[in-house]
This record gives structure tokens, sequence and C-alpha cells, in this order.
């Protein structure tokens, strides 16, 4: 069962947001920020304590992207062409809360930005990402499911 009508049912299927263990929480449709919450476990970190780089790309690609679909009521996917991160902070195992907002969505590209966020509300990564709209996928048609 969807949490919204703008975020899609088979949310919970997928392959991406199991190895995130990411949680749909709210979509604002005014500023068209989508929130959700990771649990990060400590097969995502490095002998530092923290995410790992590419990992952390992962998290705030999985917020924009369902900032767009949601957008979309579920029609549509982004398709990414380009992922700009920053790196605030050292990522621990534990909570994490992402922000994604469409911030341009045109017919031929969508502009996307994300943040990562910890409980208690410190910046910890943000990144941009320059996109192009497709159809939204279902394991259906990928044969994944």
């Amino acid at each position: 069962m969807a949490l919204s009508p703008y975020f899609p049912e088979d949310h919970s299927d997928s392959p991406h947001s199991s190895l995130l263990e990411s949680e749909f929480v709210d979509w604002d449709e005014e500023t068209l920020t989508a929130t959700m919450r990771f649990t990060v476990r400590r097969e995502m970190t490095t002998w530092r304590g923290g995410v790992q780089g590419g990992l952390v790309a992962g998290y705030l690609d999985d917020v924009m992207g369902y900032a767009y679909v949601a957008s979309t009521k579920g029609v549509a996917a982004p398709l990414n062409l380009e992922l700009s991160m920053s790196l605030i902070r050292l990522i621990p195992e534990g909570p994490l809360i992402g922000k994604g907002r469409v911030v341009k969505a045109g017919r031929k590209v969508i502009f996307l930005e994300a943040e990562l966020l910890s409980e208690d509300g410190k910046l910890m990564a943000r990144a941009t990402s320059t996109a192009l709209p497709t159809p939204r996928p279902t394991a259906t048609e990928t044969g994944m499911g």
C-alpha cells in the first residue's frame, strides 16, 4: 500500500530500495520535495566508520529520483545524465533523512537536488542531478518481477 497517491505502490519491491533500506516519509506538492528515511547498515561503511562515497551517491540519487517520480504521480522516472555531490560530514551507521526536490522538469531535461541530514538536522551531504524524463519502468516490464 502506498503512503501517498504520488508514490508508487511497488517501491518496497525495488532491489535498490531494499539495499538502502529506504522508506518514503512525505511528499510536499507545493515545493516538489520528497522526504525519505534510510537506515545505514554497517555493510555500507568503510574502515573510517562512514558510508563509502559511491554509496552516499546512491542515497542522494534515490531521494532525488523519488521526488521526480512523485511529481509525475508515478508515471515517469529520471534517467541520470550527471550527478554531482558534496560530502559535508562522515555519515555513520544509523538513521539518515533524505530530502529530494525537483528544481525544474521539462519535456527533455530535469534538474534535481537533494540533501542528506542526520536525525538532528545536520547537513551530511548534498547533490544535484541533470536527468532525462523516461516512463517509469515496473518489475514486470523489466523482467525483474
